[in-house]
C-alpha cells in the first residue's frame, strides 16, 4: 500500500492506539501532516480509559502543537479510519464503527486475524514511525522540523534509545533523518518520575540467577519500557552476570530488554529467539528488547488463556525461564581454526554459476578508511584496503573476501548489477558519516566452479565464529548448512537454507576436485 492510494478519501480519522506512547503520536503526527498538506479532512484521535499524563509525552505533543484529540464518543461517519501502530479491532485500540478501514503497524499479526485490503504491515520494523518515514520519502513528501522530530522521538523510544534496533531502514532513518537536539534532551530529562525510579528498585531485589549460564531475570512492575532499559544496563554491571532479562507485563503485551556484555550471546538474536512466534524482538550486539504480544501468547500456551490477569503474571516467569535454558542448552558453539567439525554426514558440493554482485571499494574510497557496510543481515565493519572485496549475494547478504580470493572462484561480467533486492546494502563512512548506495558501485561476476565446499545440514542451531569476525558469531537454525572451503578448511562458515540449492550443487564421483590445500 502507497499512502497516495488513500488519497481518494475527502474525509480520514487517523486512530492510534489507546494509551499512546510516543511512535503512536509521531506515527500519527506525520499521517496527519501528510493528508493535510493534500488538502483532506483529516482528524488524529485516540481513545481508552485514560488520557495523555506522561510527561515526556505532554511537552512533545505542547511544544510541536501536535493535534492529537481525545475522543470516547464517536468519531463521525468518515471516508476512511486509518489506525497507526496498531491494528482494528484489536484489544489495545478502542473499536469505532467505519465504512473503510486501512492499517499501518509495525507489529505481528495475529494467526487468524482477517486484515483490510488497505494495509501495510512490516513486523521487521522497530517503530511505526520508520514504516511512515520510509512511506513518506517514497511519495516525495518532505517533513517539516517539527514532524521530524516527532519521527526521531518515536522511533528513540520505542526501540529503547535506539538499543534495539535490527532493521536497515530503523538504522537509515536514525542516521538521515532531521531533529531537534535540544528537544530531545529536554525529553529524555523528563523521561523517568519518582514512581518508576522505585519500580527500578523493586526489580533489582527480585532477580533470580541462573550462576550455570550466568544470566539475571526480573520482574518490573507495569512500567514505560525505557525503565527495563536503565534495570538491565545497571544489572549487567554485577561481575558475575553475562546476561541480564528484564520484563514487564502491561495490559496490551509483554516488554523485555536483554543486555549481553558476552560474545557468545548476541542480545538482539536472544530478543528474537524468546519472542520468536509469538512477537518480535531485536537490538544491537549488546542491548536488544522485544514485545510479547497477549493474543499470541494464548494461542502457544493454552494455560495461559484459561488463566486470570494475576495467575497470566505468574506464568510470565517460568515461560522465559523456559525459553533461556532453551537457548543455551539448543546451540553448538562453533570457532574458526579451534573447533573440530565432525565429518560425519559431510558432503562435497561446488559452487553454482549464478550471478551475483561485487564492490571494490578502494576504487571510490581511500585506502585506510573505515566503514560500516550496512545489509538485511545487520552492519559489518571493514577498513579499505587494495586486496579488499564485498560480495553481494542473491538476496542481498554481504561479505568480505580478498581478491585473490575472488580472482579463483569468480568471473566478471559485463552490464551493469541489476540484483532485485528487498533492500540493497549500503556503505557509511565513519569519519564523514556519508552514506553510500553499493548498487551504483557494483559489479556482476558468476561463480567459476572452483569454489568447492564441505557441507552438511545442520541438526540443532550453531553459533558460528569465522575467520573473517572472531568477536562476533554466524547464527545457523536446524536446516541451515555448514561447511568449509576444501582449499581453507579453516573457513568455516554457514548457509542459509533457503539459498543453499541454488548456490550449490552435490560433487558427483566423476567431477573433478580440486586439490585440497592444508592451512
Amino acid at each position: 500500500m502507497k499512502l497516495s492510494d488513500l488519497l481518494v478519501y475527502k474525509n480520514i480519522v487517523i486512530q492510534c492506539h489507546d494509551n499512546p506512547d510516543a511512535d503512536a503520536i509521531g506515527s500519527g503526527f506525520a499521517l496527519y501532516s501528510y493528508f493535510k498538506s493534500k488538502g483532506r479532512k483529516v482528524r488524529f484521535i485516540y481513545a481508552g480509559k485514560n488520557r495523555i499524563t506522561k510527561s515526556n509525552l505532554v511537552y512533545l505533543v505542547q511544544t510541536l502543537s501536535i493535534p492529537i484529540e481525545y475522543e470516547s464518543i464517536s468519531i463521525g461517519d468518515p471516508d476512511l479510519l486509518l489506525t497507526c501502530d496498531c491494528q482494528y479491532e484489536e484489544g489495545n485500540v478502542t473499536y469505532f464503527p467505519a465504512r473503510n478501514v486501512a492499517i499501518i503497524d509495525h507489529h505481528q499479526v495475529a494467526k487468524g486475524k482477517k486484515l483490510p485490503e488497505l494495509c501495510e504491515i512490516r513486523s521487521g520494523m522497530g517503530s511505526c514511525c520508520t514504516v511512515i518515514w520510509d512511506m513518506l520519502k517514497k511519495e516525495g513528501f518532505q517533513p517539516d522540523s517539527d514532524v521530524s522530530s516527532a519521527l526521531y522521538y518515536g522511533l528513540f523510544t520505542d526501540t529503547n534509545s535506539f538499543s534495539e534496533i535490527s532493521h536497515p531502514l530503523d538504522k537509515d532513518m536514525m542516521d538521515e533523518i532531521y531533529f531537534d537536539k535540544s528537544l530531545l534532551r529536554r525529553l529524555n530529562g523528563m523521561n523517568i518520575t519518582l514512581e518508576e525510579a522505585k519500580i527500578a528498585g523493586i526489580a533489582l531485589l527480585g532477580v533470580e540467577f541462573h550462576p550455570e549460564n550466568r544470566y539475571a531475570i526480573l520482574e518490573a512492575q507495569p512500567c514505560d519500557p525505557n525503565i527495563l532499559g536503565l534495570i538491565s544496563d545497571f544489572f549487567l554491571s554485577v561481575d558475575t552476570v553475562d546476561v541480564c532479562l528484564v520484563y514487564s507485563v502491561l495490559d496490551y503485551g509483554i516488554k523485555f530488554s536483554v543486555r549481553s556484555d558476552t560474545p557468545e550471546v548476541r542480545a538482539d538474536e536472544l530478543a528474537a529467539y524468546i519472542s520468536r512466534g509469538i512477537g518480535s524482538g531485536g537490538g544491537h550486539l549488546d542491548k536488544a528488547g522485544g514485545f510479547i504480544q497477549h493474543e499470541l501468547l494464548t494461542q502457544l500456551y493454552k494455560n495461559y488463556a484459561e488463566a486470570t490477569e494475576k495467575e497470566r503474571i505468574a506464568a510470565v516467569t517460568p515461560i522465559l525461564r523456559e525459553k533461556m535454558q532453551n537457548y543455551y542448552s539448543n546451540s553448538d558453539i562453533i570457532y574458526a581454526g579451534k573447533t573440530k567439525i565432525s565429518s560425519r554426514g559431510m558432503k562435497e558440493y561446488e559452487k553454482l554459476p549464478i550471478k551475483q554482485g561485487y564492490v571494490i571499494p578502494s576504487e571510490f574510497l581511500p585506502l585506510g578508511s573505515h566503514i560500516l557496510v550496512r545489509s538485511l543481515e545487520g552492519d559489518m565493519n571493514l577498513m579499505v584496503d587494495k586486496d579488499t572485496v564485498i560480495m553481494i549475494g542473491i538476496v542481498g547478504e554481504v561479505w568480505p573476501t580478498r581478491i585473490s580470493v575472488f580472482k579463483k572462484s569468480y568471473k566478471k561480467l559485463r552490464g551493469k548489477y541489476d540484483l532485485n533486492l528487498e533492500y540493497t546494502p549500503t556503505i557509511r563512512v565513519i569519519s564523514t558519516s556519508e552514506t553510500i548506495d553499493l548498487a551504483p558501485h557494483a559489479h556482476m561476476c558468476i561463480s567459476t566452479g572452483s569454489n568447492h565446499i564441505m557441507a552438511k545440514k545442520l541438526k540443532k542451531e550453531a553459533k558460528v565464529f569465522t575467520k573473517w569476525h572472531k568477536n562476533e558469531y554466524i547464527k545457523g537454525m536446524p536446516g541451515d548448512y555448514i561447511g568449509y572451503k576444501l582449499s581453507d578448511p579453516e573457513d568455516i562458515y554457514i548457509i542459509g537454507k533457503d539459498i543453499f540449492p541454488d548456490s550449490y550443487k552435490p560433487v558427483t564421483p566423476s567431477d573433478p576436485t580440486p586439490p585440497v590445500t592444508q592451512s
